[in-house]
């Protein structure tokens, strides 16, 4: 089957991590918004093509199914790309890790927005800053310290004791995360070795690294959930 990917062109963000499952098992995958333009997702989001109605993208089209939200894409994807055991306590507990992995998309995007998404950062920098403050020192290492423990009650390799696209997403997140507070994350460094070491294993996987040399892997930038801002970093 040829996979459909939605998601808005030149925005490093939440269609990432579907992204990295597809590239990594090798999967046969456009990204239509990229090459069609981001109006071809318009007709999804007013209901008038057939299948579910998403919200916004990423949403996924395999076939007839037109699948939304990056955590049940994933969920979709992970048993048909092999990127997830066959237990379904297993699958269960994937889709698990992965939903508390986009609670800390939200808390990471809402340190640069605090009070408003359709505002301009300049426009809510007082707040955001101290947002950021907070996070740093409390929610950085409170949802880090959780994944590094989710690695090592799966063998301190890998996060279902095997290779899934858990592994992918915490990858894509300890990136972001160094882009967009390099300092914080190195004061960190000795509380997640775990992290680190999968971090680079996975940017060692063949298909992955390819993928990273590419042109198709979006450099981080201010567009996305990622964003550098030297004021919200440690001081």
């Amino acid at each position: 089957m040829r996979y459909e990917l939605y998601y808005w062109t030149g925005i490093q963000g939440r269609g990432e991590y579907v992204r990295l499952a597809l590239e990594d098992a090798g999967a046969d995958y456009i990204d239509v918004a990229r090459e069609e333009g981001d109006e071809v997702m318009m007709p999804f989001f007013q209901g008038a093509r057939p299948g579910s109605l998403p919200f916004a993208p990423p949403f996924l089209k395999a076939g007839r199914l037109v699948i939304a939200q990056t955590a049940a894409i994933l969920f979709y994807l992970g048993p048909r790309l092999k990127l997830v055991p066959a237990a379904e306590s297993a699958q269960l507990y994937a889709h698990q890790v992965q939903l508390t992995l986009s609670d800390f998309v939200v808390e990471i995007h809402d340190t640069h927005h605090p009070i408003a998404s359709g505002d301009y950062y300049e426009d809510q920098r007082d707040a955001a800053e101290k947002r950021s403050e907070d996070f740093r020192k409390h929610r950085l290492p409170k949802f880090l310290g959780y994944f590094e423990h989710v690695l090592e009650r799966g063998g301190k390799k890998y996060a279902l004791r095997s290779h899934s696209y858990v592994d992918l997403s915490l990858f894509q997140l300890m990136s972001g995360l160094d882009y967009a507070f390099p300092k914080a994350m190195k004061r960190l460094n000795r509380r997640m070795p775990l992290l680190r070491d999968l971090q680079k294993r996975i940017a060692d996987r063949p298909n992955i690294a390819a993928y990273l040399a590419s042109e198709r892997r979006l450099a981080f930038n201010k567009n996305g959930i990622f964003r550098h801002y030297a004021e919200l970093d440690d001081r």
